[in-house]
């Protein structure tokens, strides 16, 4: 499997995603992988938010190596899943679909763990460090999920 984690800037919630699903995924011995990516032009190239990398760090999780980049109609064909942090993103990936097949391969991370309940994961960029432990937290969880679902 090839998975994509989608939010805004891809500098918060998905360096999350990437790096705990990749810990996870070495954890069982999965060659599947995890990529990220955003929709704000604004962040290219960064890394992750620093809160992000404290958080990730107190727990075990390094991603220093984190550059932020912008979603692309490609990804439809590179990824099997396409998960998105939020509603917004969501659709802004739909938009972007050509196709049916295209569409199929797009959720929100949360309906894994809550099917067709449409939550999201909160965006912790205009918190504190707090929130991004939250956050944290909250995608550790459904990154559970998600091993049991796909990986199992």
């Amino acid at each position: 499997m090839k998975y994509l984690m989608v939010c805004l800037g891809n500098i918060c919630r998905t360096p999350i995603a990437v790096g705990i699903l990749r810990k996870k995924l070495a954890d069982i011995g999965s060659s599947s992988e995890v990529d990220s990516c955003g929709f704000e032009p604004h962040h290219i190239g960064d890394s992750a938010d620093t809160r992000a990398l404290t958080v990730m760090t107190e727990n075990g999780i390094d991603i220093s190596d984190h550059r932020a980049k912008l979603f692309h109609p490609d990804n439809f064909k590179n990824f099997d899943l396409i998960l998105a942090m939020d509603k917004f993103i969501l659709d802004d990936i739909k938009r972007m679909a050509k196709s049916e097949d295209d569409l199929k391969k797009v959720d929100l991370l949360l309906n894994v763990q809550y099917p067709g309940m449409n939550c999201e994961v909160p965006d912790p960029y205009y918190g504190d460090t707090d929130g991004f432990h939250k956050t944290f937290d909250i995608i550790d969880k459904a990154l559970d999920v998600l091993i049991e679902k796909y990986e199992k």
